[in-house]
This record gives structure tokens, sequence and C-alpha cells, in this order.
């Protein structure tokens, strides 16, 4: 679909979250999503591609050096198992829920609704929930229909099928889910990729948790992974963090170290607000995820609008990676990839005070000096050390 001219280019806090629509913006087809593509697309499907899904089955698995032996992989598709039980529920309808389908209903909207007088408590109240739940990020943010999918896919045989959210949402709730740290060191590794699956599987629970809370107070609520939307400008616009050159969200928290899930409801809930702190300038001048990238996948210089194929989303002013050249990496490993997460500048622990003054540096004028004092870090850890413990 291909909204009129300036219909829907500017929204309130597109310029707080950086987010810059030109007049040729259009909705993005989930069925152009580069996983999606590895399945009917002829272009992007291979051997490899093959291999990498297959991967995720034991006796298909590659065994071959530090990283990549029967133990790597058995501990990567251990931690996707939860994720894995829930997404194939209803795979003989076509539906992989989670990431070509929204999470069925496992809890029915209670016929009484609470009353809620106070919006800006209710925030706190889902906030407070989903930390219980183990979330680690939670914000909240309007329903912006510019990043809903035109349409969801049906497994089956990858047609395009309806993106049928109930109507009347209103926000989206963003849920914030850590990756280890040590696992993240040792991209690109199998064993790295069970950093991957532990967050899907964590993020499956705490997603499905939480919209049940809501439905059990009388209010609809959709739990949402990788599916219906895109979850990054989402994310942003909730004000968890800010868009970096990897394609990442740069939090406060944790850097990029994280995955995203959503819940799209109509609760009574007030909305968080973007607040640039200066991610944007500082990849301005810095590319190491770009020269770290193996295949070249991730750009240099400034955002541009626009993308390599049609795996990019069309009239939006961005860093944006080359999918293909970034899958066909993931099939030659058979694991998915994060280096780019691991050399940047933003992955660290801040809740150590050093790292809190770096960061304070990163986002200030003097972000030269703090790009200077990262030059020696990013390298990648052994697989066997963290074996070793």
């Amino acid at each position: 679909m291909v909204y009129p001219k300036n219909e829907f280019s500017r929204r309130d806090g597109d310029a707080e979250s950086g987010i810059e629509v030109t007049p040729e913006f259009e909705r993005f087809s989930q069925r152009n999503d580069v996983f999606s593509r590895a399945f009917w697309d002829g272009t992007v499907r291979s051997k490899q591609s093959d291999g990498f899904f297959a991967s995720y089955r034991m006796e298909a698995t590659p065994r071959r050096g530090d990283g990549f032996t029967q133990r790597d992989f058995a501990l990567r598709n251990a931690a996707w198992l939860i994720s894995d039980v829930m997404t194939d529920r209803y795979a003989d309808q076509g539906r992989r829920e989670g990431f070509q389908a929204p999470i069925s209903y496992d809890t029915p909207v209670a016929p009484d609704r609470i009353d809620i007088d106070d919006p800006a408590e209710m925030s706190k109240e889902v906030k407070r929930v989903a930390k219980f739940f183990g979330a680690d990020l939670c914000g909240i943010t309007d329903m912006d229909e510019r990043w809903l999918y035109t349409s969801r896919v049906d497994t089956r045989d990858f047609s395009e099928s309806p993106n049928d959210l109930p109507e009347g949402m209103t926000s989206v709730i963003v849920l914030g889910h850590e990756m280890d740290a040590d696992l993240v060191a040792t991209y690109p590794s199998a064993l790295a990729g069970a950093a991957t699956g532990r967050e899907y599987s964590h993020e499956a629970a705490i997603v499905m948790q939480l919209a049940a809370y809501i439905r059990n107070l009388g209010y609809e609520a959709v739990a949402s992974m990788n599916d219906s939307g895109l979850v990054i400008p989402f994310a942003i616009k909730a004000g968890l963090g800010e868009y970096a050159r990897n394609q990442l969200v740069i939090t406060p928290e944790f850097g990029p170290r994280l995955r995203f899930s959503k819940i799209f409801t109509n609760l009574p809930v007030t909305h968080d607000t973007p607040i640039p702190k200066g991610v944007r300038d500082f990849c301005d001048i810095c590319s190491k995820c770009a020269d770290a990238c193996p295949v070249k996948a991730l750009p240099f210089g400034p955002p541009e609008v626009g993308g390599r194929n049609v795996s990019a989303i069309k009239g939006v002013k961005k860093w944006t990676s080359d999918a293909e050249k970034c899958f066909s990496f993931w099939a030659k490993t058979s694991t998915d990839c994060a280096i780019c997460m691991r050399v940047c500048p933003f992955n660290r622990d801040f809740k150590k005070w050093h790292h809190r003054v770096w960061l304070k540096l990163a986002l200030s004028r003097f972000r030269k000096l703090a790009l200077w004092l990262d030059r020696k870090r990013g390298g990648r850890e052994k697989p066997s050390n963290w074996w070793n413990g």
C-alpha cells in the first residue's frame, strides 16, 4: 500500500525518535522479510539456507571447530525450545506464531472490565508486572499503523494472509530482554546463538503472561514477537533507546544487547516519550560494525532513503543493511550472526561505573575521545573459554 503524498509522513514524536519518513513511504509486507523469502524466493533460497534452518534439528547440525561442535549446537537448540513449542502449536494452520502470526489467546478477555481512572498509574502497573514476569525493559507508545505489516504469511505456502489484529488497539507495550554478554562475546558461533534462543524463549513466556494479565482485566491484548509489525520503530517511539548504524536499538541500560517483544492493547495507558541522547551523532563518526561485517552488509556514510533489495522498507531515511548479504552469512555458518552487536562500542555493562563514565563521554561532544578509548574492545572470545568457565 502506498499512502497519498505527505499523509502519515510525519507523526507526533517522529522528530524526538529520529524517525524520518518521506512521502515515498510504503508499509512493509512480511512476505518480503529475508527469512520468509528464504522459503519462496529463488534469489535467496539455497542449499545453504535450507541447511541453516535444518541445523535447528540436531541430526542436521554440522560439527566443525570451536564454537560449532555438537555441544554448541545442543545448547543453542535447547535454548530455543520454549519458543519452538509455542511457535509450532498451530503450524498445521499456517500460523508460525511469534514470527509469521500473532500469538493466539490462551486466556479470554474477562467479561467484567476494571475501571481505570488514571492511565498514568496503569502504565506504572503494567511496567511493574512486566518486570515481575522477567522483562528487563518496558516502554509504551501509541499504535502507529505505519509499522504494521500490510499482511502476514501463511507458512504452508508462504502466501499472504490478512494481518488481522483486533479493532480498536490504541497502544503498544514494548518489552526488552537482555542477551547474555558472555555468549554475545563469542559471535559468530553456534554457541553464541544460545543467547538469541534463550531470549526468544524468555520473551515468549513473558509476553504471553503479560498479555494474559491485561485480558484478565477485561481489555484486549495481543502478544507479539517478530510478527504483525516492525518492533524497532515501536521500541524507539516507546523511549527505550535510539537507532544505530548496526540496525539495532542502543539502550542506556544494555547497549544493543537486547531482543524486543510487544503487546497490542486497548488498555488505557499513557505513552512514553523518546528523548534523543546522542547515539546518532556517535554513529556518524563510528563505523566499527560496518568495518567488522564479514560480507559488508552494513552501510558506511550517512543514513539514506530505501535499501538495496525488497527486504528494505521504502521511504524511510535511515541506515539500512543489505539483508540478502547478511542472511547469506547466516546460511553459510548455519547459525545467526551478531558480530555487529559484539563490536558495538555501546556493548558494555553499564552497571559498572567506568562504563557509565564512558557512556557520558560517548553521548557528549567528547564522542571522538570515547571512540578512541574503545579502539581495542570488541574482540571475539573463544567459545571454548565459555565452556571452560
